[in-house]
């Protein structure tokens, strides 16, 4: 089996990086690709943990250096996927997820074209409402900014392959999970496949030319 990026892309709010920590702690052939932001980190998190938190001057030098798969400025701050980071995990022999917001995920596609793109929905714009609100970490200009980017957002969602409605977080989780399974048996991703059936076809021709 040949291991693919997945993106998970949301609007702030939309559950995607709690799904991602799920499958992440379930699932010992997923790989976290660990994204680069701006932004100040938020109480509880870990620089290299849940972002690479950099000046505004070192993400500039690594996005002049071209080594971002995407990068994209979200609510005033940058934030990037390395390039590097996703080969690594690659490499590894897993496959590499990332939660990356919609103007990230049109980038990342043309970098590794193979990746499997899912849409994670809230199951209502109040829920989404209450979820933004509820994080006591957006004032109400910033909210209204977040909710203005999620209609703009939303009208990506025909770019993805798979829409997954997160309403109930284990059913989003196993039904992402599910996705990754048929992905991974696809007969593109399928290591040496050809080789594979090539062997089995010989095989059964000397089989029934043994019985003639």
């Amino acid at each position: 089996m040949k291991p693919f990026p997945i993106v998970l892309s949301a609007p702030s709010g939309g559950g995607k990086t709690t799904i991602a920590r799920q499958l992440l702690a379930t699932r010992a052939d997923v790989g976290y690709s660990v994204s680069c932001t701006t932004r100040a980190a938020r109480a509880g998190e870990v620089h290299g943990r849940d972002y690479h938190f950099l000046s505004v001057e070192q993400f500039a030098a690594e996005r002049e250096a071209g080594g971002f798969a995407e990068w994209a400025t979200v609510h005033g701050n940058w934030y990037g996927t390395l390039r590097r980071e996703v080969t690594r995990v690659l490499d590894g022999g897993q496959h590499v997820l990332m939660d990356i917001d919609v103007q990230g995920a049109r980038q990342f596609i043309d970098a590794f074209p193979d990746t499997v793109m899912i849409f994670v929905l809230p199951p209502s714009a109040e829920v989404l409402v209450q979820r933004l609100a509820g994080r006591n970490s957006e004032d109400p200009e910033r909210l209204l900014v977040r909710l203005r980017n999620a209609q703009r957002e939303l009208a990506d969602v025909w770019r993805y392959q798979y829409v997954v409605v997160n309403d109930a977080l284990d059913r989003a989780v196993t039904q992402i999970g599910s996705i990754i399974d048929a992905e991974a048996v696809r007969h593109a991703r399928v290591h040496e496949l050809e080789a594979q059936v090539t062997g089995l076809v010989t095989a059964l021709e000397r089989q029934i030319a043994a019985m003639v």
